[in-house]
Formats: C-alpha cells, sequence, structure tokens
C-alpha cells in the first residue's frame, strides 16, 4: 500500500511476489570488470534527510569497492553509517566534508550536492581531468531516458554529465550487488523474522512501514486494519507517527538495522 508518500510492503502469498514483481524490471547484469588498475572514485553525499541519500552513497560505494575499485566517500554527516554499515567496507574510505585535495579518477556527487569550490578547482587543473557525474535521483517518468547520460559543460572547461538510474536500455539502470538475485531467492522470510523473535500470526500479513512525517499515515492504519496485519515500523518518523494500532493491526518496533539487513526486511514483505 502507498498512500501520499507513505511506503509500505506487505506480504500477502506468491500472487503478489516481489521477485515478480522485480524480474519484471530486471536489468542485465553488468559484465565483470575487464583486468585494468582500480580507478580512485570521489563520491560526494549532503546527508538531507531521512538516510535515502546516505543510504544511496553507501550502496554505490559498496558496490564499487566490491567490483575491485577504490572508493572515497566524502559526507557531511556520517554519523548513520554507524548503524547502517557498522563494519565499514574494503575498499571504501568515509572522509568528512570537504575531502580530499586532490582528485581521484572519477568524482561523483549525488543528488547534486556540489562538490567543495576548491576541489572543483583542483579537478579543472588535473591532467587528465576526472569524470564528473552528477546522480540523479531513481523515476519512471519519461524525462529519464531523455535526460540520462546528456553533457552540462562548465565555465571552467570541465563536463558534468548526468546519471539518471531508471528501469529501461536508455536509462542509468539500477544497483546490483553480486550474487543479489540468487540471495533473492534462496531468501526464507519467516526465519529471518524468526530469528529476530518476530512471527507472524495464522492468516496475518506482514506489512513494514518507513516513512516522512505524514498526515496520512491514520488513513493507511486505517485501511491495513480492513485485513490482519503484522505491521513492522522502522525506527524514525514511522515509529514516532504510529503510537497505537486499531484492531487488527499488531505492531513490532524495530531497531536500527544495518543496509545489509534492511533489504532482507523488505524481502520478508512484498
Amino acid at each position: 500500500a502507498a498512500t501520499a508518500g507513505v511506503t509500505s510492503t506487505s506480504t500477502v502469498g506468491p500472487a503478489r511476489s516481489s521477485v515478480a514483481i522485480l524480474t519484471a524490471f530486471d536489468n542485465p547484469a553488468m559484465p565483470p570488470r575487464q583486468a585494468s588498475p582500480a580507478r580512485q572514485w570521489d563520491l560526494f553525499c549532503r546527508v538531507v534527510d531521512n538516510f535515502g541519500d546516505v543510504g544511496v552513497c553507501w550502496r554505490l560505494a559498496r558496490d564499487l569497492a566490491s567490483r575491485g575499485e577504490q572508493v572515497r566517500l566524502v559526507i557531511d554527516d556520517p554519523s548513520a553509517l554507524a548503524w547502517m554499515a557498522p563494519g565499514g567496507a574494503p575498499g571504501v574510505q568515509v572522509l568528512p566534508w570537504p575531502g580530499p585535495a586532490v582528485p581521484g579518477d572519477v568524482v561523483i556527487e549525488a543528488f547534486g550536492c556540489d562538490p567543495p569550490p576548491d576541489f572543483v578547482e583542483a579537478m579543472a587543473r588535473r591532467a587528465p581531468a576526472p569524470v564528473w557525474i552528477n546522480l540523479e535521483y531513481l523515476s519512471a517518468e519519461a524525462f529519464v531516458e531523455r535526460s540520462h547520460g546528456l553533457p552540462s559543460p562548465q565555465r571552467n572547461g570541465l563536463v558534468k554529465w548526468f546519471y539518471f538510474p531508471g528501469f529501461t536500455a536508455r536509462t542509468g539502470g539500477l544497483l546490483r550487488e553480486t550474487g543479489l538475485m540468487a540471495a533473492r531467492a534462496a531468501f526464507d522470510g519467516p526465519a529471518w523474522l524468526a530469528g529476530r523473535g518476530i512471527a507472524a500470526q495464522p492468516g496475518e500479513r506482514v506489512v513494514s512501514l518507513f516513512c516522512y512525517d505524514n498526515p496520512a499515515v491514520p488513513a493507511l492504519l486505517a485501511r491495513l486494519a480492513h485485513e490482519p496485519t503484522l505491521l513492522l515500523l522502522t525506527p524514525g518518523p514511522a515509529q514516532r507517527q504510529v503510537g497505537a494500532a486499531p484492531p487488527g493491526v499488531r505492531l513490532v518496533r524495530l531497531p536500527w538495522l544495518t543496509q545489509t539487513d534492511f533489504d532482507r526486511l523488505l524481502w520478508a514483505c512484498e
């Protein structure tokens, strides 16, 4: 169910399988990287709200590093990584803003966050100039195909390239970790929940809720109450806004989850 920006996932049986949904929008996996010296990637992230920006940047940094690249994640507020990625990742160096003085081979600014001016000046002096990418938000709208890969010439002579993730061959595609589909196919949702002391009752669907502050939450709860529902509330706005639930909705308040475990949470629902 989704209401006015409130996102939830539920599990009610194979007819609404998330595997089928994911496969319907499946992009071919990226081919293995050819043997060559590792590139240095500088990924800039400003944390705005609700952890989406840091979550995307950490997933990208971790995936690049797993493919043999070297990544410096420059972030203005790394506090969420303490629970999102407590063990870090080989090949990923987390740096405080404003980051390094010398640019690497590829510079990514996440969601138009603008690297520091001194760093951009250093990029213009570097020979060869780094590839500069503006990573944009995921969208299924038509403009994504028109905008993906467009250049944006800068006054200092550099070129910034727009990268739009998406669901078609004319977009930037989706992040997919090596082995993701096999892990998803082998996943046992009830067993994963049981390992955290959570079990759905007979006839009860499992729903997870992650949201911003939203006046539509009470209406969503009322709608969920039409069927027996186990509602798993993520920390933050979801737990703050749901103090009690109507009859038919059973609440479980989750702790902070690592990024890997949050993926499993979504897999355990539908």
